[in-house]
């Protein structure tokens, strides 16, 4: 392929979007911000040597991209019991996401051991370091994670993570994946995405607090309530727009919107679970702190468990 103009006008957008040449030009603006190795890999090997009586860590690949500098691991219950129920927790789907990535590290520390005796557990931290490291949305080839979870899908980042859950199980009765809403979502994203595709983007109020995405396709109203109520012990939850709306979508409970999983090939459609929630922290509001991102993660996994632990109970 021919080098990219140097500076065409990438982001005007055309009905053709964007062929080869813009994404190259894309992929050329993107700088190196942080440290997957510094900041996440060597948290995941000092939490890993402190819970190794409890967990394994596995590492189950590599993104192409650069496979020494981007190995790819999750934390894997260590006395594995297939009579056990099986939970999947999933962060930094997104890589610029941080507390997706942080909360999920800071639930395994401080938290996983405790549900271990009714649970079988699976986190998987971060599953875009190149995205984390360049704070991006995307992967190096302009393509979006989580709109990727299908079979031979365009994101390795999605594929990848679909075959490690599918070697080590497939009945998981609940996946929670942690994620975030961040003002840049409509400076730099949709922007970037109306100019790929080449199709206008809406833009809406960014929600200022947390709130969840429910299945549409398969609802869970009481799941969903009680991780709202455990996270609202630790931060504010999203007030809805004057159209009772939040990103675009219907608030069908307090802090809760639906969409449809499966047809939009999001992350907590891949395992069929029958519990499952994406969360949305909004890390730029002035209420919060970064500790408070990660803390309202670690509530809401915190508050998924609990609630499928009283169902156990009840039993």
């Amino acid at each position: 392929m021919q080098q990219p103009s140097p500076n065409p006008n990438i982001y005007e957008i055309k009905p053709e979007g964007w062929g080869d040449e813009e994404k190259a030009i894309w992929l050329a603006e993107q700088k190196i911000k942080r440290s997957y190795k510094d900041e996440v890999v060597s948290l995941i090997n000092t939490i890993g040597a402190e819970l190794e009586t409890h967990f394994s860590v596995k590492e189950y690949g590599a993104l192409s991209y650069d496979t020494d500098k981007y190995p790819l691991y999750l934390f894997k219950s260590k006395n594995w019991d297939p009579k056990k129920p099986s939970v999947l927790i999933t962060g930094g789907v997104h890589g610029y996401e941080t507390s997706g990535v942080h909360g999920a590290l800071a639930f395994v520390r401080n938290h996983a051991v405790n549900y271990l005796a009714k649970f079988n557990l699976v986190i998987a931290p971060c599953i875009s370091p190149w995205g984390y490291e360049t704070i991006n949305r995307w992967n190096p080839k302009a393509v979006d994670p989580n709109r990727s979870f299908i079979e031979n899908g365009p994101s390795e980042e999605a594929n990848q993570i679909i075959q490690a859950v599918a070697d080590i199980s497939d009945d998981f009765l609940a996946h929670v994946d942690l994620h975030e809403t961040t003002d840049t979502d409509n400076t730099v994203f949709r922007p970037a995405l109306a100019a790929r595709d080449g199709i206008v983007q809406k833009t809406w109020n960014i929600p200022d607090g947390f709130y969840l995405v429910d299945d549409s396709e398969n609802p869970n109203d009481d799941f969903q309530k009680a991780i709202i109520k455990s996270v609202e012990k630790v931060t504010h939850i999203a007030l809805p727009d004057e159209n009772n709306e939040l990103i675009g979508e219907p608030m069908v409970s307090h802090g809760v919107i639906r969409y449809p999983l499966k047809k939009l090939s999001l992350c907590t459609s891949f395992t069929n679970s029958q519990y499952t929630t994406t969360t949305e922290v909004y890390p730029d509001s002035p209420k919060v702190t970064n500790d408070n991102c990660n803390d309202a993660q670690v509530a809401a996994c915190v508050g998924a468990l609990d609630y499928l632990l009283s169902l156990n109970k009840q039993n």
